[in-house]
């Protein structure tokens, strides 16, 4: 029932006009110009660096948010094991008034042990924040910035560097994201 009307037509009709095409003399050496040199006009550049630099500019941003981040979460951790260490420090001291001069040796130690800790822990940060993967998000950064700049015109030819930083910030987050399993 349908068939005859979803069946291709064979009747194609095809026309040929009379007249020859003619095209200005302006309009062939324009196309002929650019068939010899396709540069990237120089607005179409201008907005192609604008992107890239806002680009850069936010994977900088949320770096530097996601770096405050941890940092307040350390130092969230170290409030609350202070008062931690206050609360039992002042169960101590009541204890250690009983007990004598004996509770206060004990209390001297625990003292040590806790500063050796939290000693440990700060070096562990400022490890993790001069580490290789982070020096080499850095130095790919400014590797990034230096093509920029030494390729004005032709920033597309920074491609590889930029795929480069790309690379090695997403070691250093999968590496940050591991380390919190």
């Amino acid at each position: 029932m349908g068939a005859s009307q979803s069946s291709p037509q064979q009747d194609e009709k095809v026309f040929t006009p009379d007249t020859s095409l003619h095209f200005s003399e302006d309009v062939v050496n324009q196309l002929v110009d650019h068939k010899e040199s396709p540069e990237i006009a120089h607005e179409r550049q201008l907005t192609i660096d604008a992107h890239i630099r806002a680009r850069i500019q936010s994977e900088l941003t949320r770096l530097h948010r996601e770096e405050e981040r941890v940092r307040e979460e350390i130092e969230r951790a170290l409030e609350k094991e202070n008062l931690d260490r206050e609360r039992s420090m002042a169960g101590e001291d009541s204890a250690a008034e009983e007990a004598g001069s004996a509770g206060s040796v004990k209390s001297s130690a625990a003292l040590m042990g806790d500063l050796e800790e939290l000693r440990q822990k700060v070096e562990k940060y400022h490890a993790r924040q001069q580490s290789e993967e982070l020096s080499a998000v850095r130095t790919k950064g400014e590797e990034v910035v230096l093509c920029y700049q030494s390729n004005p015109t032709t920033t597309l030819n920074c491609w590889k560097t930029v795929e480069e930083f790309k690379a090695s910030v997403a070691r250093v987050e999968q590496h940050y994201v591991n380390s919190l399993r």
